[in-house]
């Protein structure tokens, strides 16, 4: 079965760790440019002091940046999310929204940069707003790509 990109939003979804932490995927751009999670902060899913959890926030935007550079760069590649740092600046309540976006442009160049095995470590930023768009968090995740050995090994 392919992956399409509502199938992988759906799975996401209701992959226990999202579907317990108040994370749902609302959508993943059929180009794969594109990506928005919620995070639903609830009874079940707030802190101590009512509001969102700062695992919670890390969460929410843990592989989304790393899958969207994975599917428009193909088989041909190895791409991880390596590390992410959070700024929070104001708590969060109810529906928090983070938007992914790595362009078709960004992705090439990835694509170039890591050609011949080269390991190509790239950061990326979002920020997570609540519903009256106040910024709730800044996020950066660093990715990491490398073109796969065999790829490599065969272009000798």
């Amino acid at each position: 079965m392919r992956v399409t990109p509502r199938r992988l939003a759906l799975g996401m979804s209701l992959w226990f760790p999202n579907l317990f932490s108040g994370i749902r995927v609302r959508e993943f751009s059929e180009d794969w440019t594109h990506a928005r999670v919620e995070l639903h902060v609830n009874v079940l899913t707030r802190n101590y002091v009512g509001t969102a959890f700062g695992g919670s926030l890390s969460a929410m935007t843990d592989p989304y940046f790393f899958m969207l550079v994975m599917h428009q760069l193909g088989r041909d590649y190895v791409v991880w999310d390596t590390r992410g740092e959070i700024e929070f600046l104001t708590p969060g309540r109810g529906v928090l929204t983070a938007e992914f976006a790595v362009s078709r442009e960004k992705a090439e160049e990835l694509r170039e940069r890591a050609r011949g095995g080269v390991k190509v470590l790239e950061w990326f930023d979002t920020e997570i707003t609540d519903r009256s768009g106040t910024v709730v968090a800044r996020v950066r995740r660093e990715v990491y790509v490398r073109e796969k050995r065999r790829v490599t090994a065969s272009a000798d």
